[in-house]
Parts: structure tokens; sequence; C-alpha cells
């Protein structure tokens, strides 16, 4: 079961602004199909929760030069 959260409801819970989630961490960081998708190919996106709840804590514990790869793996460069 996930947990399917507006852009105002994920921004509640991580503390960012809503326009910092649509313009700085969508597509880059939150991945369509991984971190949120449309409903019926609309224009509205829902975020799933669960997944970016582990994500945010396994980058935070891949260490201070871990770049998030698209693929879901991590980059120590």
């Amino acid at each position: 079961m996930c947990t399917y959260l507006t852009t105002d409801e994920l921004s509640e819970k991580i503390k960012y602004d809503p326009r910092t989630i649509r313009e700085r961490l969508k597509d880059s960081v939150l991945i369509e199909g991984t971190h949120y998708i449309r409903p019926f190919g609309g224009r509205k996106i829902l975020y799933i929760w669960e997944q970016i709840e582990e994500d945010m804590a396994k980058f935070s514990l891949a260490g201070s030069y871990a770049v998030p790869m698209a693929n879901g793996g991590v980059c120590h460069g």
C-alpha cells in the first residue's frame, strides 16, 4: 500500500517550499514512476511517500560526496 501526497502535502512533510519541489527537485531528484506518478495520464502529480522517505534516508547515510543517479544508484565521487 502506498501513501500518495500532493505537492503541498509533501512540502509539509519534508519542510521544502512547494515551488522548490516543483522547480528543483521534480525530475532531478524525484523521478517519475519511482517517486511520483501522474494518475490517469493527467497533469496532476501524486508523490509516493514511502519511496521518497526511503531514498532520503538512503542518501543521507551514503555520505556527503554521494550523488544520486537516475537508476537509483549512488555515485561516490
